[in-house]
């Protein structure tokens, strides 16, 4: 369990901070980089969650969760001591991503196939959610440029890929299952 006593400690006042292993780094790491933008993608989460009902608002809510594990995840480098540590670190696990795969799949079966690319909006559900897709987008080029440095686990890497096409096909449920998706019109405005 975590416990907070303190929100502030004064420690990162010179602009470092601790990882999960208690190793500090600077905050600009590819590392703080990466989980840091793993934790706005899912406050993105959150604000899409305030149009969100039933289950879609539960499987966000389940995201959300996920996505403290993956922030967990990405936060303890050196993955082949995880034996050696105090406690055992969170790693995302294949189930995380095989539970988004038939969650995408579930939703793809209410879908048309699309003709056109669709243009981020529809409803306000649906923006919120490709703005949660762009934003967890980066944060999976950031952990994968983390891992072409550093050990990173693999699974960390597909949720965050499986999550923004998640988050795509969602956002077209949301936009009454595909009928209101604005569609790209190549050209239209020259």
């Amino acid at each position: 369990m975590v416990v907070l006593n303190r929100i502030y400690t004064r420690t990162g006042d010179k602009g470092d901070t601790a990882l999960g292993d208690g190793a500090r780094v600077a905050k600009y790491s590819a590392r703080v980089a990466a989980y840091g933008t793993v934790d706005e993608a899912n406050a993105t989460l959150g604000m899409a969650r305030l149009h969100a009902g039933g289950e879609m608002d539960d499987q966000l809510a389940r995201i959300q969760n996920d996505m403290f594990d993956l922030g967990a995840d990405l936060c303890r480098p050196d993955m082949d001591r995880d034996a050696e540590a105090e406690y055992t670190p969170l790693r995302m696990v294949e189930a995380q991503v095989e539970r988004l795969e038939a969650e995408i799949d579930a939703m793809n079966t209410r879908l048309e196939p699309l003709r056109s690319f669709v243009l981020p909006g529809g409803s306000a559900l649906a923006a919120h959610l490709h703005l949660c897709r762009t934003v967890t987008r980066r944060a999976e080029r950031l952990a994968v440029a983390l891992a072409a440095e550093e050990a990173v686990n693999p699974l960390a890497v597909q949720y965050l890929n499986r999550l923004s096409d998640w988050l795509f096909v969602a956002a077209r449920i949301a936009n009454d299952e595909g009928g209101a998706d604005v569609l790209w019109v190549p050209g239209a405005n020259r």
